[in-house]
């Protein structure tokens, strides 16, 4: 029933499907009260999010490697909404240093932290090892991200407690950490091991690591009684620059 309703778009028990669009679903919404920070915002879904928080009234912070896409991102959403707030800061997941670069500027801001969306990351890319050290869709997909989140997490903290408004984390995980996996599940002691690297399985083992993050960071925030929740979710199939590395394989699963 899943894949049925991930193809015909036919609404599910929220009464939104596959073909519903993100104004659709928060059409009524007053998000005005809130700032979001968004990886990966230049481009493909983090755009779209990006553009329909600015939207509903958010303070909506673009966080992108790329500034000049970011900054393309945000003229188009002040063409259609003039009087929306939103900033671009850099930020490189694939760098430990760019992610510590980017939380300081940002909590020099000064700013409330109400959600904050993991969503930048790479795809069956070739193997390669980030500036760290790192294979690469580890490191971005993430590391990057685990270290931004515990970087961010006292800001969103003290925002919920303050505004008394649930902080909310959101992980883009994907179906292909059940899809591709290594024998190992997670390889620890073989990240780096070209000789028997998979992109698929690099890519499915970094996605169930998203998941394992948001299960235990959900886990402490209830055991601290932090007014914070964190979730992971598959975003569905969508053809965006992340699948520069399977669009044909992706346009055949299109049409199964």
């Amino acid at each position: 029933m899943g894949l049925f309703r991930l193809v015909t778009g036919l609404p599910g028990p929220s009464g939104f499907g596959s073909a519903s669009t993100a104004e659709q679903v928060t059409d009524g919404i007053d998000a005005s009260h809130l700032t979001v920070v968004i990886t990966g915002g230049a481009s493909g879904i983090g755009a779209e999010t990006a553009r329909v928080f600015a939207l509903r009234g958010a303070h909506v912070i673009i966080a992108g490697r790329n500034m000049e896409a970011a900054d393309d991102v945000k003229q188009l959403i002040l063409r259609s909404t003039p009087l929306a707030r939103v900033d671009i800061l850099k930020l490189d997941l694939s760098s430990l240093k760019s992610v510590r670069a980017f939380a300081g500027q940002f909590l020099s801001m000064d700013l409330p932290l109400n959600i904050l969306i993991n969503n930048a990351g790479v795809m069956f890319c070739p193997f390669q090892l980030s500036e760290d050290g790192i294979e690469l869709q580890f490191a971005t997909n993430h590391l990057g991200h685990f270290l931004l989140t515990n970087l961010l997490l006292e800001r969103m903290k003290s925002t919920a407690k303050e505004t008394g408004i649930e902080g909310r984390i959101v992980n883009l995980s994907s179906i292909a950490h059940l899809l591709h996996r290594y024998e190992e599940v997670i390889r620890f002691d073989k990240l780096n091991d070209k000789d028997t690297y998979s992109d698929k399985k690099a890519y499915g083992q970094s996605k169930l690591a998203n998941i394992l993050h948001a299960n235990e960071l959900s886990r402490r925030l209830q055991e601290d009684g932090a007014n914070v929740t964190a979730n992971s979710i598959h975003p569905g199939l969508i053809m965006t620059n992340l699948m520069r590395h399977s669009f044909l394989q992706m346009c055949l699963f299109l049409q199964l």
